[in-house]
């Protein structure tokens, strides 16, 4: 199973979903998280998952990263706080496979890495 956090509205989302639909015979299921809210465990996981650092999850071009947190000192633990409580913070779409994970951006990345 392929798992997908994805915002519906947002065209690279829409785009990743279509690509692995197109491209996988994998059930896909996905997850708005802007409603469905990943636990903090969950992105500590998803954020392993990555190999990245919590910062590199952040939406650097939301209005509420940029008013509220940007050039700010903020630890790990906090960003994980933080993107909990703001999931619109969390860069999308986020591609669960196996125990590996991907940021689909630019979503044609997700073709290579379902099928590497």
């Amino acid at each position: 199973m392929i798992k997908m956090y994805i915002k519906p509205d947002c065209s690279t989302c829409r785009t990743a979903v279509k690509l692995v639909s197109e491209n996988s015979s994998e059930e896909l299921e996905t997850i708005q998280y802007l409603v469905d809210t990943p636990s903090e465990k969950e992105i500590r996981e998803i954020i392993k998952m990555l190999g990245i650092k919590p910062i590199e999850l952040v939406r650097k071009k939301e209005a509420l990263y940029k008013e509220k947190y940007m050039d700010k000192k903020i630890s790990d633990a906090e960003w994980i706080k933080i993107l909990h409580k703001h999931p619109i913070l969390i860069e999308r779409p986020i591609v669960i496979y196996h125990d590996r994970a991907i940021i689909g951006r630019p979503p044609q990345t997700i073709v290579s890495f379902l099928n590497s």
